[in-house]
């Protein structure tokens, strides 16, 4: 799913939801949702990575590995 989106793009709510549920299973859930999930997008990482970032309701943003969710 990662990379059928180009950098910057925004993720489709079909895949959003999926990416939702998965965000609830991070370890570090509480504090990567924060005051709640707007939508999701796939930016740059760390050392020219793409992730997919949480784009919360407050206009923050955290970027998280899917591969934590399980």
């Amino acid at each position: 799913m990662l990379y059928k989106y180009e950098l910057g793009d925004k993720v489709t709510s079909k895949d959003a939801e999926i990416l939702t549920h998965l965000m609830h299973m991070h370890p570090e859930a509480t504090e990567k949702i924060g005051p709640g999930i707007e939508s999701f997008s796939v930016r740059t990482a760390d050392y020219g990575t793409r992730c997919f970032w949480v784009n919360r309701v407050d206009g923050t943003t955290e970027k998280f590995s899917f591969r934590a969710c399980y």
